[in-house]
């Protein structure tokens, strides 16, 4: 009779992990398709109006269209996005506090910073990539110069009194000017501030001479006569400023450098929440509206696997991180 109810006992135990395990598939697999059921949260580690949260922009009001809920843009910039990206490093990994990130926060402050508050080869879930995002050489336009070789020509002939503004130190911005003034053999003086938007800013009101900025955030000026660009920084032609010559063109041959921007999660959240959230951001980078609208501002929207999007973010690490060892470059 013991025996008998033992057995009964085994039965019923196996059958309800059998259950248990069921469930909890089952949660696993649905988890993806549920979500979001809620608000989500898109942290952009700059002030806005840069290159990173005018994409970031974009890309959030075409998911809250696809997914039926609200996606809100918060910005919180500083400490060349350390502060930003700490806030969702250390969010809860459910989905629903994630990052758009660029270049400098995912790929040159790993290199640049000795000490971060979070470890970045650990911290986060690559998503995809959003865009890429060539820089623009702006001046103002009460300035003489015309093209790169006459700023190049002015520079030499006075070391270190021509100032150019960047998004922060060792962002790509300021990185782009550092590979112009090693390869041209000349001497700027450097102004970094929190962000694209208040260095655009400034420079408009003439606080400083040059800057390299996204297309994304200069064209719009470049076409209002507000500043005047001199070249992009890319290998081949802006579509959004094509009368432009690359740096190259404009006798710095090789010279190829910029941006990026792409969704990242706080390392943790469930596969099957980073594959959604992937496979609709590809879907909005498909639709012909989202790639007008982001290619006529100046980005090339870029769709890539999360693989290719975490490749992308060691190759660059390395690349920048050379430039970072050989400029000398040091944050305050």
């Amino acid at each position: 009779m013991i025996s008998t109810y033992f057995d009964k006992f085994l039965s019923a135990l196996a059958l309800a992990t059998i259950a248990v395990g069921s469930t909890c598939t089952l949660a696993q697999s649905t988890e993806g398709q549920a979500y979001p059921s809620r608000s989500v949260t898109v942290i952009v580690p700059f002030p806005p109006g840069g290159g990173t949260d005018i994409g970031a922009r974009l890309v959030a009001q075409k998911l809250s269209q696809k997914w039926g809920q609200s996606v809100v843009v918060e910005n919180r910039g500083g400490a060349a996005g350390l502060l930003g990206a700490d806030a969702v490093a250390k969010a809860k990994p459910d989905g629903y506090t994630l990052l758009v990130g660029n270049v400098g926060t995912q790929s040159v402050n790993p290199a640049l910073y000795a000490k971060m508050p979070y470890n970045p080869d650990t911290a986060f879930e690559p998503i995809t990539m959003i865009a890429e995002l060539p820089l623009v050489l702006l001046v103002t336009p009460s300035l003489p110069y015309r093209s790169v070789q006459e700023v190049i020509a002015a520079a030499k002939a006075e070391p270190g009194k021509i100032s150019y503004a960047s998004s922060g130190a060792g962002g790509a911005p300021h990185l782009a000017a550092e590979i112009l003034k090693s390869s041209a053999g000349i001497d700027l003086l450097h102004v970094p501030y929190k962000g694209g938007g208040p260095a655009v800013a400034d420079l408009m009101a003439g606080h400083v001479n040059l800057l390299f900025a996204t297309v994304l955030e200069g064209s719009g000026a470049v076409r209002s006569g507000k500043l005047r660009g001199l070249a992009v920084s890319s290998a081949t032609r802006s579509l959004a400023l094509p009368e432009l010559p690359t740096v190259a063109e404009s006798g710095i041959p090789g010279f190829d450098t910029g941006s990026w921007i792409g969704m990242l999660a706080p390392a943790g959240t469930a596969k099957t929440i980073v594959q959604k959230i992937a496979a609709d951001i590809r879907g909005v980078l498909s639709q012909d509206d989202t790639r007008d609208v982001l290619i006529k501002q100046g980005a090339t929207p870029l769709i890539m696997t999360t693989e290719q999007f975490t490749a992308r973010i060691n190759l660059d690490r390395k690349r920048y991180g050379e430039v970072i060892k050989a400029s000398g470059i040091k944050v305050d």
